[in-house]
């Protein structure tokens, strides 16, 4: 068997060729074209073996290449890049190129047999990409919110609005009633950013709803888990990408960084929280377990119980995200082997 390694780029592709062993058999430079890849499929075809495709994962750069690999009916691995950056130190090679680095991504799928694998693209990237354009708008609005407040308390210093209320029709129709009788360019520029503020408020709602709409065929079981709202649930199937792809609940806690770390030596044993992993995953699990830790009776009983046992705060609440991540787990599982229904 050989293994091809993919180090990607916007203008080009590097491949890298080894046997079994890790030896370099071959090099190539591409484009990153349609006709580049089928030229880079001739190429491998050479040799004739059995081959499998170690791509750096950096999704916006190579996805085009894994879906011409993929309907060319190859097999396809992702190589996280801390993992080729191991190897690339690891070897006798010294620098850095796009071969040194296509050969660190082939050395490394050699080394992790159990890496995940690509596939084409389904509704949970769909379902990301809506919830990454909706932060994003969420992200201008605050940023609007902010320049307005600063407009209106030189406009007005002994008025501001409700902290927090700016997300709502009556807060700005306030806003516009306050500003009718002020004149000049600042509340000229304060009336536009209402406005901004308004249109961007409409957009948001309308991708709420839209997600929410996404979300409830494919996740049913995972938005009956207490504090899993249609955007956290969201969050959760589009970095997730497919919970097939992870061999055991311990690998998804693993990558969602609620696993735990050892960090003990002699007799006494001891484990502390994980800053790895997929911090938007542990993002949207942190909200899930602050909601239980409110009114969820089997998560207060959790944390009761460890905090008797000795445990602070945090290394409670450690607990019931690692717990909650096997929860997620089991629901993403159910949700991804049950028949979806067809609409009318």
């Amino acid at each position: 068997m050989i293994v091809i390694g993919i180090d990607a780029h916007k203008r080009t592709h590097t491949a890298v060729i080894v046997n079994e062993l890790g030896r370099k058999l071959a090099t190539r430079t591409i484009g990153t074209t349609g006709a580049d890849h089928l030229a880079l499929l001739r190429w491998a075809a050479e040799h004739d073996q059995e081959r499998v495709w170690a791509v750096e994962d950096c999704r916006n750069m190579t996805r085009w290449l894994e879906a011409d690999l993929l309907v060319a009916g190859e097999r396809v691995t992702r190589v996280p890049t801390k993992l080729m950056a191991g190897a690339r130190d690891a070897a006798r090679t010294h620098g850095k190129s796009d071969p040194i680095d296509a050969l660190a991504v082939a050395r490394a799928a050699l080394r992790e047999p159990d890496l995940p694998t690509a596939r084409l693209d389904g509704p949970d990237r769909e379902v990301r990409l809506l919830v990454d354009a909706r932060e994003a708008l969420v992200g201008e609005r605050t940023r609007t919110v902010n320049r307005l407040r600063w407009h209106l308390h030189e406009l007005d210093p002994g008025w501001d609005p409700t902290p927090r209320s700016l997300d709502r029709d009556g807060a700005y129709q306030t806003i516009l009633a306050r500003l009718g009788s002020h004149q000049g360019m600042v509340a000229r520029l304060a009336r536009a950013l209402v406005q901004h503020c308004r249109q961007l408020t409409e957009q948001i709602d309308a991708l709420l709803t839209e997600i929410s709409t996404l979300v409830t065929r494919p996740a049913p079981t995972l938005l009956g888990i207490r504090g899993c709202g249609p955007l956290t649930a969201a969050k959760i199937l589009g970095e997730t990408a497919d919970i097939r792809r992870f061999r055991s609940r311990d690998a998804y806690a693993r990558h969602n960084g609620t696993a735990p770390l050892p960090v003990w030596s002699s007799n006494r044993a001891r484990h502390r929280l994980s800053r790895t992993g997929n911090r938007q995953l542990n993002a949207a699990l942190h909200r899930i377990a602050l909601t239980q830790a409110r009114c969820h009776p089997d998560a207060r009983s959790l944390l009761a119980r460890r905090r008797a046992g000795g445990d602070g705060g945090l290394e409670a609440l450690r607990v019931l995200k690692r717990h909650l991540s096997d929860v997620v787990y089991r629901a993403l599982r159910t949700d991804a082997t049950s028949p979806q229904p067809t609409s009318a």
